[in-house]
């Protein structure tokens, strides 16, 4: 079954930088898209990131353009967000995610705090 095991989340000061990651499995990783999503407390999950199944494309929300990097590496299953000059606005659950056949996957989520 597909399985999206996240890591990496914590506790940062603001202008701080943390690397999330998600393992994949159970599909072949290489033919889908993967996406971070991120959730704050009292807000609906919203997109932060995107890219490709081959990696050649990447989008963002605009409200991390220009200090988050979404990556991947097909042979080791594994996306990763690198997260750079974090704001306390960015606290939130960060969920690794893949649409397989028009079906949502997530993974259990893990928790960015940004504060002094």
């Amino acid at each position: 079954q597909v399985q999206l095991v996240e890591s990496g989340g914590g506790l940062v000061q603001p202008g701080g930088s943390l690397r999330l990651s998600c393992a994949a499995s159970g599909f072949t990783f290489s033919m889908y898209a993967m996406s971070w999503y991120r959730q704050a407390p009292g807000k609906e999950r919203e997109l932060v990131a995107r890219i490709t199944n081959t990696g050649g494309s990447t989008n963002y929300a605009d409200s991390v353009k220009g200090r988050f990097t979404i990556s991947r590496d097909n042979a080791k299953n594994t996306v990763s967000l690198q997260m750079n000059s974090l704001k306390p606005e960015d606290t939130a659950v960060y969920y690794c995610n893949v649409f397989i056949r028009s079906v949502p996957y997530w993974g259990q989520g893990t928790q960015v705090t940004v504060s002094s």
